[in-house]
């Protein structure tokens, strides 16, 4: 069934690729985009004028969407971006859960990150919180949780696969290295797919094994047969 998704972060590397695919399966999609980035939107996606950070700017506009899909985040984390995460990844989600509370949305779909992990934690408070937010509002949601993200661009950690694979085979490192395993760009999107056409009924989170698994075009196809 065709769905009416407001997507926040639709122009970034994610968001860009999931917008167009949506699209693609039928789906009424309307994307937050600032002054001047509405161009990396897709043909076919309706574009709402604002600020990821002021949901005043916004938040008339997310009825009548059942699906809100939150992808705001800062472009490349680094441990460096402490600050960015506060000003952007934070204020984002601390603006947009009550924009899909007054929305009335029925499910709320978040980019978060596979946690523990032995860096980035300033990171991973933010999107810990993000996650509270969410729960505490009392909206049924997909918690989406990758580590790191393969794709154009993000080539640099294709040289770490080998060595998550020998992690995988140590009974020390193994549970480690498969929670915070790899995934790419194609996998995040069928996983986000799947996610929207199948709403949560209430709180679920997709860790990286799990994304791969709902990324691929035969479990798509085969729940959707189900």
């Amino acid at each position: 069934m065709p769905q009416n998704i407001f997507l926040t972060g639709g122009t970034g590397f994610i968001g860009s690729a999931l917008a167009a695919e949506l699209v693609k399966r039928g789906h009424r999609v309307r994307a937050l985009a600032r002054p001047g980035s509405h161009n990396k939107l897709p043909a076919g996606c309706e574009i709402v004028h604002g600020d990821a950070r002021n949901s005043s700017t916004y938040a008339a506009q997310v009825t009548p969407a059942d699906t809100f899909v939150h992808l705001v985040g800062v472009s490349h984390p680094s441990p460096k971006k402490a600050a960015e995460f506060q000003s952007i990844d934070l204020q984002s989600i601390r603006e947009a859960v009550p924009a899909a509370v007054s929305a009335r949305v029925r499910h709320f779909v978040y980019l978060s990150v596979a946690r523990p992990a032995p860096i980035m934690r300033e990171y991973q408070a933010v999107r810990a919180e993000g996650e509270r937010l969410i729960m505490d509002a009392g909206l049924k949601a997909t918690f989406i949780r990758p580590w790191y993200v393969l794709g154009p661009g993000r080539r640099w950690p294709l040289m770490l696969v080998p060595m998550y694979a020998v992690a995988r085979l140590i009974p020390a490192t193994r549970e480690g290295a498969t929670r915070l395993g790899l995934v790419t760009r194609n996998e995040m999107v069928g996983s986000l797919i799947w996610a929207i056409e199948n709403p949560a009924d209430g709180i679920r989170a997709l860790e990286p094994p799990d994304i791969r698994r709902a990324g691929t075009p035969e479990h798509a196809m085969s729940h959707h047969a189900a």
